[in-house]
């Protein structure tokens, strides 16, 4: 019985903890490296996929994503607008999903607000799991271009 609760307590913990750090798009991991005087922001981000290409690509998806909707973590930022959401309206992933779906595409036009100049050689990491493969990169996101954009399209108000 002592084993038994023992193992709850450790799964009811590592949970928590788990949770506490999902900040973002479902199934990615993303963290803060630096944040750039013109706002945009260098991330760590994971992404998965049957391929390199594939990966290196949803983890791009991902932080675009996490920058818009879910905001990024930023060590000394918390409050800031640089760790918030672009995008702050309810159920605004369902109401433009349309444009989302267009936004996003493979190829998309969310390419040209991620930048790979802060990537150092050798600074990609990969796992494998099965039939997927996990890559972990290092980008930049040009959120102040992103917020313009967004504005103009009439996702955002100024």
């Amino acid at each position: 019985m002592k084993r038994f609760l023992l193992l709850i307590c450790a799964v009811m913990a590592f949970g928590a903890g788990a949770q506490a750090q999902s900040y973002g798009a479902p199934y990615s991991s993303i963290r803060c490296m630096n944040v750039e005087l013109d706002g945009s922001i260098t991330v760590r981000v994971s992404g998965s996929g049957r391929n390199r290409l594939d990966a290196k690509e949803q983890a791009r998806k991902n932080a675009v994503y996490n920058v818009i909707f879910k905001g990024v973590k930023v060590e000394g930022h918390a409050n800031s607008d640089i760790s918030r959401p672009l995008v702050f309206e309810v159920n605004a992933e369902e109401k433009y999903a349309d444009f989302m779906y267009e936004f996003f595409a493979d190829g998309g036009k969310y390419l040209e607000f991620t930048s790979m100049d802060d990537r150092r050689w050798l600074s990609n990491s990969k796992t494998k799991g099965g039939k997927q493969v996990e890559w972990e990169i290092t980008l930049r996101v040009l959120r102040p271009q992103l917020r313009r954009y967004l504005i103009e399209q009439g996702i955002i108000k100024k």
